[in-house]
C-alpha cells in the first residue's frame, strides 16, 4: 500500500486551496508529540536525552486535540518517545479521526498488538512502524534483539483486524544500498505495507555521532538505491511524494519548508521544526509570526547542514507539484535520473554558527515543573 487515492484527493484539494488563497506558509502536517519518554533506547536518537521529571511530562487528550484544532493541518504524525505508552492515546486519536484529519500513529510496535483494541479501523488511520531494517540491521539499530520479530508479528495482527500499515525507515551511514533494496523487497512484496524512509538527522543529543550521512553521500547512496531497483525491476511501495525522491537523488535544488511539518510537543510548540528545537512559544500563530524562518535551513544553519529529511523536504516536494503540476508527472513517466550530474549544492559557507540552547531549554523547562508542583503541593494543604 502507497499512500491511498483518499488521502491524495484531500491532501491535494487542501494545497491547492493555500495556494489560491496566496497563502505563503501554512502547515501541511501537524507533528504531535505527546511525550518523550520511550520504551527503546536507540542509539540515533535525539529525543530520549531528557532529564526524568521531563520524559515523564505528558500532554492530555485535551492538549492534543487544541493543537490539532489550532494548527489546522489535513494530517496529524504522532511520534515520541513510544505514543502507545500513552495512557490517552485511543482517545486522543479518535478526537483527530472524528475530525476527519488523516492521522500517523508512529510505533516501535512493542506495544501495538496489545493495544490494537484501543482502535478502530478507519480510511484515516494507519499504523506507521519503526522498522530500520531486515532482522539483524533493525535490531543492531535499535539497541536490543527481538525487536524485528515483534515488529512484524504486530504489522500482520494490525492487518489482520483491517488497520493500514505503513513502516518507515531511517537510513545511516554505512547501511549498504543492496541490504536496503532487499528491505524494500521484503516490505513491498512478503509485508504489502507502504515504505517511508529518510536519511538521519544529525540530533546534537543522540549518544552515536558517527553515523550520519552528509548530503553528497546521500545522493549517491539514493542513486545507487534507485539504480538497483531498477536493475531488480522491483516497484517498491514508497509514500513520498516523486519530487522528493528525486531530490534525495541529486536532481532537484530544494530548501527545506520549516513551517510544512510544525511540532506541538510537551515543551509547547517548538521552533523551528520537528528536529530542531531552538525555543518554543505557547501558540501555533505564535510560531508562524515570531520565528525567523531564514535563519534556519541548509546554507543558513550549521546545524542544518547535511538534513535531507522528509520532514524538511516533503513540504517543499508538496508545494513545488502544485505550483508546477507537469513537473509532477515527469518522473513517474520518466523515472528517476541515477546517472550525469547534480544539481547545484547549496552552499554552506556563509551559515552562521550553531548555538547551544539546549542546557538552557531543560533548565527553563525543570524550572517550571517545580514551580508547578510547589503551587499544586500549596493549593492541596490550602483546601485540607
Amino acid at each position: 500500500m502507497t499512500v491511498t487515492l483518499h488521502q491524495q484527493v484531500r491532501m491535494g484539494a487542501y494545497l491547492v486551496k493555500q495556494k489560491l488563497k496566496g497563502n505563503k506558509r501554512y502547515p501541511l502536517v501537524l507533528m504531535l508529540e505527546p511525550l518523550f519518554r520511550c520504551n527503546l533506547a536507540c542509539s540515533g536518537c535525539g529525543k530520549i536525552d531528557f532529564p526524568a521529571p521531563i520524559l515523564n511530562r505528558r500532554l492530555s487528550a485535551k492538549e492534543c486535540l487544541e493543537a490539532v484544532d489550532e494548527c489546522g493541518a489535513p494530517m496529524v504524525a504522532i511520534p515520541g518517545g513510544e505514543p502507545l505508552i500513552h495512557k490517552e492515546i485511543g482517545e486522543i486519536v479518535e478526537g483527530i479521526v472524528k475530525r476527519k484529519k488523516f492521522v500517523s500513529l508512529c510505533t516501535n510496535a512493542l506495544l501495538l498488538e496489545k493495544k490494537l483494541d484501543l482502535f478502530t479501523p478507519s480510511p484515516f488511520l494507519f499504523f506507521s512502524v519503526h522498522l530500520d531494517g531486515l532482522k539483524k540491521h533493525h535490531d543492531k539499530a535499535v539497541c536490543q534483539e527481538g525487536v524485528f520479530e515483534q515488529a512484524i508479528s504486530a504489522i500482520k495482527a494490525a492487518k489482520a483486524k483491517g488497520f493500514q500499515v505503513n513502516v518507515n525507515c531511517t537510513v545511516f551511514d554505512g547501511y549498504p544500498a543492496d541490504e536496503l533494496a532487499d528491505y524494500l523487497d521484503y516490505c513491498t512484496n512478503e509485508l504489502g505495507v507502504g515504505i517511508s524512509m529518510s536519511p538521519g538527522f544529525a540530533y546534537e543529543r543522540a549518544p552515536e555521532q558517527t553515523n550520519f550521512l552528509n548530503r553528497r553521500k546521500t545522493k549517491n547512496f539514493f542513486r545507487d538505491l534507485f539504480k538497483i531497483e531498477k536493475e531488480r525491476g522491483s516497484k517498491w511501495a514508497l509514500t513520498h511524494s516523486s519530487l522528493y525522491l528525486d531530490f534525495l537523488a541529486g536532481n532537484q535544488e530544494y530548501s527545506c519548508t520549516p513551517w510544512g511539518n510544525p511540532t506541538r510537543n510537551v515543551f509547547g510548540w517548538q521552533k523551528p521544526c520537528y528536529l530542531l528545537g531552538e525555543g518554543y512559544t505557547d501558540t501555533f500563530k505564535e510560531l508562524m509570526e515570531t520565528t525567523e524562518w531564514d535563519k534556519y535551513g541548509t546554507g543558513n544553519y550549521e546545524k542544518c547542514g547535511d538534513c535531507m529529511a522528509h520532514c524538511g523536504y516533503e513540504p517543499t516536494a508538496a508545494d513545488d507539484a502544485i505550483g508546477n503540476p507537469f513537473k509532477m508527472f515527469r518522473v513517474p513517466r520518466f523515472g528517476l535520473k541515477t546517472e550525469g550530474p547534480m544539481a547545484r549544492e547549496i552552499d554552506l559557507e556563509k551559515a552562521r554558527p550553531a548555538d547551544d540552547v539546549h542546557e538552557k531549554i531543560v533548565e527553563e523547562e525543570l524550572a517550571k515543573i517545580a514551580a508547578e508542583k510547589k503551587n499544586a503541593k500549596e493549593t492541596a494543604e490550602a483546601h485540607a
